[in-house]
C-alpha cells in the first residue's frame, strides 16, 4: 500500500512500537501474535502525527487555518476530495435551559449526531475509511456491525460507488438491517452474537483480501470519530467543556473523542482535556466493570441498547488507557434507567434518541440528581443515533392510544382533560 509521505505513524496502546504507514493496516503484528481468545484484542493502533511539522507549517493562528483546511492535516488521508459527497459531521449542538420544568444552574448541550447521512455518529468513521480505501483503490469494504456501523458503511460505500459486505448477528434490529439492503450491500446476518460476526469478518478480510472497516480494529475509525471533538471546541466558541457524557460499547467513540482533544493539546491549541464520562448500561459493562482488574472477565450482555452491548470491547486498552491517563470518569445505568432517559430526552427537548445514545443522557441525568453538577460548568451530551433505528426498543414505554370512531363527541372525551 502506498505511503503517505510520513504524515503519520502508528504506535502500539500496548507494547508502544511504532510502524510506518506501509508496515501494518490493522493490528500491531507483535501484539497480534500473543493475543488469547476470548479476550479484548492486543495491538491496537494509534495514529501519531508530526505536530511539530503542522505547528511549523501554520505557524501563527493555527487553528484558524485547520479550521479552513478541514483539519485535513491532522487526517490520515491526502485529499479531501476522496471523501463522501455527503454531508457528514458538522452537526448541530442544542443548549438546553431547562429540565423537568426546572431551570438548570449550569450549561447543558446536546450534540445530535443522528443528524449524519444514515442517522448515527458512525458515519464520521465509515467516511474516511471509505476515503482511504478509494485513494488506494480498493474498491471493497467488509465490516461486522451490531447494525449502525454496517448501515453506514452501507450508505457510505453506496455514495462512493464501493461495494459493502455486512455482517450482523440475526438479533440485529429490522431497521436497521432494512437501511442496508436499500443502500444495496451485500448483509450477511450470522447465527451468533456481534463478537462471532466480528471474529468471522476478520477471518474473511485474511482469507479473501478484502479491506476491513471493524471498530478498533481499523485504526481510521478512531480518527473519523475524533471529528467530533474539533467541532465541540468551535461551536462551543473554542471553550473546553468540563464534562462531556459519552454512550460506551467497544470504547471507540469515547477513544475518538479524546484521541481529537488530545490532538488540539499536543498542538498547543487547548491546554487541558475535558472530564468524559464512559456511559455503559449496567447489562453491558465490560469495559468498565474490567478497568481496575488485573485479568479480564466475560460477563453476558443482555441490554435493549443493541449498539453499545459488547461482550468483548474491541478497544479496551485504548479506552482504559485514555479513562486513566485523563482522569475520566465512568457510570453504567440500568435497562430501565435508559428507557426513561430515552422518553425525558424527547419530552423536554424534541430530541428522539436510540437506546444506546439514550444511556449517554441516562448518565446525565444521574449526575443531576445527585447534584454532581457544579454551577456554571459547560455539560455536553452526546447523542449517537436516531431513536428510529430502534422503535422495538422502546416498545415497552409506548403508550399507544385507543382508536376512536371518527366522531367529534369522542374526539372531545378523549381530550377534554377533567378534574
Amino acid at each position: 500500500m502506498e505511503k503517505q509521505n510520513n504524515k503519520f505513524i502508528f504506535q502500539c496502546v500496548n507494547c508502544g512500537k511504532k510502524y510506518q504507514e506501509n508496515e501494518t493496516k490493522y493490528l500491531c503484528p507483535e501484539c497480534e501474535k500473543t493475543q488469547l481468545s476470548n479476550l479484548p484484542p492486543k495491538g491496537v493502533l494509534k495514529l501519531i502525527y508530526d505536530y511539530e511539522a503542522i505547528i511549523i507549517k501554520n505557524k501563527i493562528n493555527i487553528w484558524e487555518k485547520l479550521i479552513e483546511t478541514d483539519f485535513i492535516d491532522l487526517l490520515p488521508i491526502k485529499n479531501l476530495k476522496s471523501m463522501p459527497n455527503l454531508k457528514i459531521g458538522k452537526t448541530p449542538i442544542y443548549k438546553i435551559e431547562s429540565f423537568n420544568q426546572s431551570k438548570l444552574k449550569f450549561n447543558l448541550y446536546l450534540k445530535d449526531d443522528s443528524q449524519n447521512p444514515s442517522y448515527s455518529f458512525k458515519d464520521r468513521a465509515s467516511s474516511l475509511v471509505s476515503a482511504y480505501a478509494k485513494e488506494n483503490n480498493i474498491d471493497t469494504i467488509i465490516a461486522a456491525s451490531t447494525g449502525n456501523a454496517g448501515s453506514s458503511l452501507a450508505s457510505i460505500c453506496a455514495s462512493q460507488k464501493q461495494k459493502a459486505i455486512i455482517l450482523v448477528p440475526s438479533s440485529a434490529p429490522v431497521s436497521k438491517l432494512s437501511q442496508i439492503i436499500m443502500y444495496g450491500a451485500t448483509l450477511v446476518p450470522i447465527k451468533g452474537n456481534y463478537d462471532n460476526a466480528f471474529d468471522l469478518s476478520i477471518k474473511a478480510t485474511e482469507k479473501f483480501g478484502l479491506y476491513n472497516r471493524n471498530t478498533a480494529f481499523n485504526p481510521l475509525t478512531i480518527e473519523g470519530k475524533k471529528t467530533v471533538s474539533f467541532e465541540l471546541f468551535e461551536q462551543l466558541n473554542f471553550v473546553i467543556p468540563d464534562r462531556i457524557f459519552v454512550p460506551v460499547g467497544d470504547g471507540v467513540i469515547i477513544s475518538g473523542v479524546y484521541k481529537g482533544f488530545e490532538d488540539l493539546f499536543k498542538l498547543g491549541i487547548i491546554d487541558k482535556l475535558p472530564i468524559i464520562v464512559a456511559v455503559q448500561a449496567t447489562k453491558s459493562d465490560n469495559l468498565i466493570r474490567n478497568i481496575e482488574n488485573e485479568q479480564f472477565t466475560v460477563k453476558k450482555s443482555n441490554t435493549i441498547a443493541d449498539s453499545i452491548s459488547v461482550d468483548i470491547p474491541r478497544n479496551f486498552f485504548m479506552a482504559k488507557d485514555y479513562l486513566q491517563k485523563y482522569n475520566g470518569e465512568l457510570i453504567s445505568v440500568s435497562d430501565k434507567e435508559i428507557l426513561e432517559a430515552s422518553s425525558e430526552l424527547s419530552k423536554n427537548t424534541g430530541l428522539f434518541a436510540e437506546p444506546a445514545a439514550a444511556a449517554a443522557f441516562a448518565g446525565f441525568i444521574s449526575y443531576y440528581n445527585k447534584k454532581m453538577l457544579d454551577k456554571n460548568t459547560n455539560n455536553v451530551v452526546l447523542l449517537t443515533g436516531s431513536g428510529l433505528k430502534d422503535i422495538n426498543g422502546i416498545k415497552d414505554i409506548l403508550n399507544m392510544p385507543k382508536i376512536i370512531n371518527p366522531d367529534i363527541n369522542e374526539l372531545w372525551d378523549l381530550i377534554n382533560f377533567k378534574d
